[in-house]
């Protein structure tokens, strides 16, 4: 095993109740672990503010998500499973419609083998378009229920004192491993170096006409819906004002995402901004940093297919049951 194991205690201390520090907490409850936690309830928080998005072939590039077949079926149970506890339904499966302009025509067609497994049908009959890409593997987790319902059911757990899931560290001998669950506030102030983190904005908008079956991409945005004639219409890249806050540039840019994927027949109901925390590849690293602390971050914009599954990796490890995968480890960064 790993040189430094045995400096890990038997509890830890989650800082911070995002998408990572949420998933942590799960895995650990499920295990039968203990563990306390703290959280600032940041209204920037990415996991607050995203549509919680899952798409299985992503970018320019029409590339397939890092390790799907892995973490998808991961992601799926681990929110199954909670759902359930929290009396919540949290992932919503839905396909995917890639849409396709003319001049990008040519990229696609040539990584449509590669995304064959994940590829449902290409519709080419789609106004506006060159066509559309049926994708399965899609849909949306609601990541606001899910990290509010979260903190709510273990606070409950910290009141019936179980032993588990106390919301303050211990201190003295029995001080816990400090796990550092910080998203994008942690990178900004140095944790992990350098990193590329991106503000993006995001509208909820009500519009009963819209199609609400599907999740469409192209023109570099996305349209989700929530059901009840509502949309998460996103996002923009903003890498030198990392805050928190709505801009009417930001605005204007989701304005023309919506009406370009859904059309003009719409109602602005919420603008909220957020900031991705993005280290590397746009991939997650968990594992112990020089100070002896604890460290999960990096999740970008996809923390609701990985964060499951990464903290499954990272309890196993905190538990001294497997090294971490050198695709996840923060000392190879």
């Amino acid at each position: 095993m790993e040189q430094g194991r045995s400096a890990i205690s038997e509890s830890i201390h989650i800082t911070g109740m995002g998408l990572a520090g949420c998933c942590l907490a799960w895995q650990r409850h499920f295990r039968g672990e203990d563990f306390t936690w703290e959280d600032d309830d940041r209204p920037g928080s990415a996991s607050r503010v995203a549509a919680g998005l899952v798409n299985p072939v992503t970018g320019k590039n029409f590339s397939v998500s890092w390790r799907l077949a892995e973490f998808l079926p991961e992601a799926e149970a681990f929110y199954a499973r909670v759902g359930g506890l929290l009396g919540k339904t949290l992932w919503f499966p839905l396909p995917v419609w890639r849409l396709v302009g003319e001049k990008e025509w040519a990229k696609v067609e040539g990584k449509l083998e590669e995304a064959r497994p994940w590829i449902v049908a290409v519709e080419e009959d789609v106004p506006g378009w060159r066509a559309a890409v049926v994708l399965k593997g899609g849909g949306r987790v609601a990541t606001r229920e899910f990290c509010e319902g979260t903190r709510e059911y273990f606070l409950e757990a910290r009141r019936l004192q179980n032993g588990l899931a106390r919301d303050a560290p211990a201190t003295g001998g029995d001080a816990a491993a400090t796990v550092l669950c910080e998203g994008a506030v942690g990178l900004i102030a140095g944790r992990l170096g350098g990193h590329r983190c991106a503000k993006g904005e995001i509208l909820t908008l009500r519009a009963p006409g819209w199609r609400a079956d599907r999740i469409l991409i192209g023109g570099g945005g996305w349209l989700v819906p929530l059901g009840d004639g509502v949309f998460k219409a996103g996002s923009t890249y903003v890498w030198d004002r990392l805050d928190g806050e709505p801009t009417p540039v930001g605005r204007a840019r989701v304005e023309e995402i919506a009406r370009l994927l859904g059309g003009a027949d719409f109602e602005v109901v919420d603008h909220e901004a957020g900031v991705r925390p993005i280290v590397r590849k746009s991939q997650p690293v968990i594992g112990p940093l020089e100070e002896g602390r604890i460290v999960f971050n990096g999740l970008g914009s996809k923390g609701s297919l990985y964060a499951p599954g990464v903290a499954g990796r990272l309890a196993g490890w905190l538990a001294k049951e497997t090294d971490i995968e050198p695709g996840l480890d923060v000392r190879l960064l």
